[in-house]
C-alpha cells in the first residue's frame, strides 16, 4: 500500500490452501489468517503505529473483527482504554447490506472530546465502515487514525496503518468456524 498518510508492512501472497467451511465459494481466492499470524500481525501493526510517533488516549474497536485486533494493539502498545462501536454490514462471503449500520449501544462520543483515536479494525474491505465511523468521531476527538490488519484495494479509504494489501476473501482465525449452536432453554 502506498499513500501519503499510511505505512504498511509487505503486500499479502494469496492463502496456499482452502477453507473447506465454505465449500459453495471454493472458487474464491483466499488469504488465511492463523492465531500465529495475527501475534505476528498485530504485533507489526503495532510497531507502525508506535513509528510514527503517534500516541492514542483511547483505541476504538470496530465490533465484532475489531475487537481482537483493538485488544491485541492495546496490550502492544501499552494503551489500557479501549472501547467499541457495533456496526452490521456485512451478511455472508462478499454479501454486505446497502450501507453499514450502527447497532446500539452507542459509544458516548463526550468520553472522546479532545483525545486521541486509534480505530481498529480487521480489515478495510469497501471501507465504507471505517469511513462512516471516522465521520461520527471527527467532529469529537483531537484527531483520529485507523489501523487494520487488511486493506483491499477496493476501499474508498486509506487507514493510516495497514499491515496487508490484499483483494483475496479474507479467512480469519476468530471466524473461520461456524458459530456453536445454542442448546438448552432460552
Amino acid at each position: 500500500m502506498d499513500d501519503s498518510a499510511g505505512r504498511s508492512a509487505p503486500d499479502a501472497e494469496p492463502a496456499a490452501h482452502v477453507d473447506d467451511l465454505h465449500e459453495a465459494v471454493d472458487d474464491v481466492e483466499r488469504e488465511v489468517l492463523t492465531w500465529s499470524e495475527f501475534g505476528v500481525a498485530s504485533r507489526t501493526l503495532a510497531g507502525l503505529v508506535a513509528e510514527s510517533g503517534f500516541r492514542p488516549d483511547i483505541i476504538l474497536a470496530i465490533a465484532r473483527g475489531g475487537l481482537t485486533v483493538a485488544g491485541a494493539l492495546g496490550y502492544a502498545l501499552g494503551i489500557k482504554n479501549c472501547f467499541a462501536i457495533s456496526v452490521e454490514y456485512y451478511t455472508g462471503i462478499d454479501e454486505r447490506l446497502d450501507v453499514p449500520v450502527v447497532l446500539p449501544p452507542m459509544p458516548d462520543l463526550v468520553a472522546v472530546r479532545d483525545l486521541n483515536v486509534l480505530i481498529a479494525d480487521d480489515v478495510a474491505d469497501t471501507g465504507d465502515t471505517l469511513s462512516m465511523v471516522e465521520r461520527i468521531i471527527h467532529p469529537h476527538v483531537r484527531e483520529a487514525r485507523s489501523a487494520v490488519l487488511y486493506k483491499k484495494s477496493r476501499s474508498v479509504i486509506d487507514p493510516t496503518y495497514a499491515w496487508r494489501l490484499t483483494d483475496a476473501w479474507i479467512t480469519f482465525p476468530w471466524s473461520a468456524d461456524e458459530p456453536i449452536p445454542h442448546v438448552g432453554p432460552g
